[in-house]
């Protein structure tokens, strides 16, 4: 048996239950693992509430590390005692779990078991919004909301590091100040100023190439008008909600701008894709250019606390669950 956070129905953080759970033997192509931590993002709340559709019931969480206990026939790519991470695969809320073997990531010696679940869904997602989804170049001016999230202050870092000058926004002074320690050029308190009139000030007019928003249906409007001509709005969450439907038509007279949702599930659905983007992700962070800032540790079975911190916006940096 093992423990886990399981959920029959979807709600608020209360529908989350510390339950007992039958483990297998893996099959053809898993692997058996036991998490050492657990991340914490939006996405499993956006599941949870049933914003993302999932089938019920289910275990929690996309984002794990640990080791491997036992491979099933066919796993060439890892092997017991082999250190693992991964993100992305529903079911991590657990003690051990089995996973299909070619969604794991080699963990290096020098990246931990709390830094790896911190910074695997966070850090592949900066990887692809950053590196592919729009190719930041040095110069550059970029707009990135929620800049002291766990997100955010990996994108913050890795920017810095490619040579653009990075705007945040936050909602507090003391996250806005969290932002700019960790490579944020500026950064805009949005309950006391103008997003859309700081953005244009720092850029002298010119508005930036392209923003990326995790915050959804609050800044999608004002996330548009920062965009300068031909510029790329990245759409990659609903924190605040759910963007309405919209009139394609307004993108023309804003100048002719561009709109992406993308996912992470897409960016590393190839086994290829995937070991790239973690060997650039653990380059990047064993470097010691991007720093892994775990701000909130709960034991595994608290896990509704976390959900109601982190969508309150109580919370800075990564989240992480911790097995006893």
């Amino acid at each position: 048996m093992s423990k886990a956070i399981c959920f029959s129905e979807f709600g608020g953080p209360e529908v989350l239950r510390w339950s007992d759970i039958e483990v297998a033997a893996p099959g053809p192509g898993e692997a058996q693992i036991r998490h050492l931590a657990v991340g914490v993002n939006f996405v499993d709340t956006y599941q949870r509430s049933g914003l993302y559709q999932v089938a019920l019931p289910t275990v929690a969480g996309n984002e794990g590390a640990g080791i491997v206990e036992a491979v099933g026939a066919g796993v060439t790519s890892v092997k017991a005692g082999d250190r693992v991470a991964y993100a992305g695969r529903i079911g991590s809320y657990c003690e051990v779990r089995n996973i299909a073997a070619d969604r794991l990531c080699t963990l290096p010696d020098a990246v931990s078991f709390e830094q790896a679940a911190a910074m695997m869904l966070k850090g592949l997602t900066v990887q692809y919004l950053i590196r592919r989804t729009y190719r930041v170049k040095r110069s550059e001016t970029v707009l990135f909301h929620a800049a002291a999230g766990g997100v955010g202050l990996i994108a913050c870092q890795w920017l810095k590091s490619l040579g653009a000058k990075v705007i945040g926004t936050a909602g507090s002074a003391e996250k806005c100040q969290l932002a700019l320690q960790h490579g944020a050029d500026f950064c805009i308190n949005y309950r006391s100023e103008n997003i859309v009139e700081r953005v244009r000030e720092i850029t002298g007019g010119e508005g930036v190439p392209v923003v990326y928003d995790s915050v959804g249906k609050d800044t999608f409007e004002s996330s548009l008008k920062c965009l300068r001509p031909f510029g790329l709005l990245v759409s990659f969450g609903n924190a605040s909600g759910v963007v309405p439907p919209v009139d394609l038509g307004i993108l023309a007279p804003l100048g002719s701008l561009y709109i992406t949702r993308p996912t992470l599930a897409t960016y590393s659905a190839q086994k290829t894709d995937l070991d790239n983007m973690a060997q650039e992700l653990f380059e990047v962070v064993t470097s010691g250019e991007v720093k892994i800032d775990i701000k909130q540790r709960y034991r595994l079975q608290d896990a509704a606390q976390a959900h109601r911190d982190l969508e309150g916006r109580q919370t800075t940096g990564s989240s992480i669950l911790l097995p006893d």
